[in-house]
């Protein structure tokens, strides 16, 4: 048996399913899928051959992930490769833990020990997070931020490196981005051939999986993402094939099952982990479908506001928006205009400036100033430098979801127009992902417009 087991990873799968799991295996086609893609990029670092690509699975939960990824994977690479060395993380230690010891348990089983009995673990060496074989390989487990300083592996497996409970936390999000970005990277015994394997749930635009198809997608990085029910996110595209009645896993997820988990998890809780799109069919907060595309606006508009939300580094993490809004005859609101950039601070106050004289001094110029004494001194000198048009300032109360409930509502109604513009996706993009939004700027600059203008028609008693 140890030749056939050696030679395929979902046979090894099958057959030690029982050291690590006590209830029947329930067979599904996305198993040996996986087992078959992992064995792929294996053999390459078997072979020292640099790698084709990095994988990224995004899968819902209780689909085996963690027993196929975590658990399962190291210790049949060991079976052909003894000296492989992994470094193993989670987003806590606890969960990182769980996956080695499981690991462990197989390759110390009575029956991993009978067909491979050359292979054994060190006893000065075998503990939970770190345990070593004979022949040096070794598996480390680690959470997310801690420190691997020391250690480099031929394969980064990083399982769910994300809390759902924390994923809309911007500190959450930054931390974990970047342990990704700038820590596990330098870890790699040889950069051209270390494969890195993620595989989670999708929990915001921004989490890892987001922030890896962003900056890394291409040739270099292999995208398998399942999600629970049949939608144009499954890739590779073909997959779609293989589900059945429109499910992933008919027997285990059925339509029963997952109408008690969008029960359970919530509308974006379901889209993130099940449906592997961190935002609810429709839009979330704002139900974007619902949004009116139109190629001109009408000419007989009767108010407009231009709001804007300043950044002042350039080339940072936000941005700098002006959006034009106004509202016409009936009632409705209009998006005229995105004006958008990560400029420097002398950059944007001449952007803003120059915006003003083209829209003209008719157009209401609405500019938030943040607290503290340079949030209040930057918005005196654009204040200043916009003398001769009509500005007014405010100071921004309460988070940013409830300034942006009342636009969202008028979007959910149907109410709200947007030109078709070379801005326009992106504008629309930001809405439809938000609050898990990776900026929130333009949702921001939005509902401070569409405020004014709400309070103005009221003020007036209607048009």
């Amino acid at each position: 048996m140890a030749s056939i087991v050696r030679q395929s990873f979902y046979r090894f799968f099958l057959e030690f399913w029982r050291e690590v799991v006590h209830e029947e295996l329930v067979p599904n086609w996305h198993i040996k899928y996986l087992c078959d893609e992992l064995q792929v990029v294996a053999l390459r670092v078997f072979r020292n051959q640099p790698k084709a690509y990095d994988l990224l699975i995004n899968i819902p939960p209780s689909t085996t992930k963690s027993t196929i990824v975590s658990q399962m994977f190291p210790a049949w690479v060991w079976t052909f490769m003894p000296s492989a060395k992994f470094i193993c993380g989670s987003y806590a230690q606890q969960v990182a833990l769980k996956d080695s010891v499981r690991t462990r348990d197989i390759v110390q089983s009575e029956l991993y020990q009978a067909c491979f009995p050359t292979l054994q673990l060190r006893e000065d060496e075998n503990m939970k997070g770190l345990f070593v074989n004979t022949q040096k390989g070794f598996r480390l487990s680690v959470g997310i931020g801690g420190a691997v300083t020391g250690y480099h592996g031929h394969f980064l497996l990083i399982d769910d490196p994300l809390n759902p409970e924390e994923s809309y936390s911007e500190a959450e999000l930054k931390t974990t981005n970047r342990w990704m970005e700038t820590t596990l990277p330098s870890r790699k015994v040889d950069k051209e051939v270390t494969v890195t394997v993620l595989v989670q749930q999708r929990l915001h635009q921004s989490d890892p999986s987001g922030e890896m198809v962003v900056k890394h997608g291409g040739p270099g990085l292999k995208h398998i993402c399942l999600p629970g029910e049949l939608t144009d996110k499954v890739s590779p595209p073909e997959l779609a094939e293989q589900y059945v009645d429109g499910l992933l896993d008919p027997v285990r997820m059925s339509k029963s099952v997952l109408l008690g988990m969008e029960k359970d998890l919530g509308a974006y809780g379901y889209a993130s982990q099940v449906l592997q799109d961190p935002v609810p069919l429709g839009g979330g907060m704002f139900k974007t479908d619902l949004l009116k595309l139109e190629d001109n606006a009408p000419k007989d508009l009767r108010r407009h506001c231009r709001s804007w939300d300043k950044a002042g580094t350039e080339d940072g993490g936000a941005w700098s928006v002006g959006v034009l809004m106004a509202v016409d005859k009936e009632g409705d609101y209009w998006v005229l205009d995105v004006v958008r950039g990560q400029w420097g601070s002398t950059k944007r106050e001449a952007i803003i400036a120059q915006t003003a004289e083209l829209d003209g001094e008719d157009i209401d110029i609405l500019l938030e100033i943040e607290g503290g004494s340079g949030g209040k001194e930057s918005g005196e000198n654009t204040v200043r430098r916009l003398a001769g048009y009509k500005v007014i300032t405010y100071h921004p109360t309460g988070d940013k979801e409830s300034r942006a409930y009342p636009f969202s509502s008028q979007v959910g109604s149907g109410n709200v127009h947007v030109l078709k513009r070379n801005w326009t996706r992106d504008f629309i993009e930001e809405l439809r992902y938000f609050p898990a939004s990776k900026y929130k700027d333009q949702v921001d600059a939005s509902g401070a417009a569409f405020n004014r203008l709400a309070r103005k028609k009221k003020k007036v008693g209607g048009w």
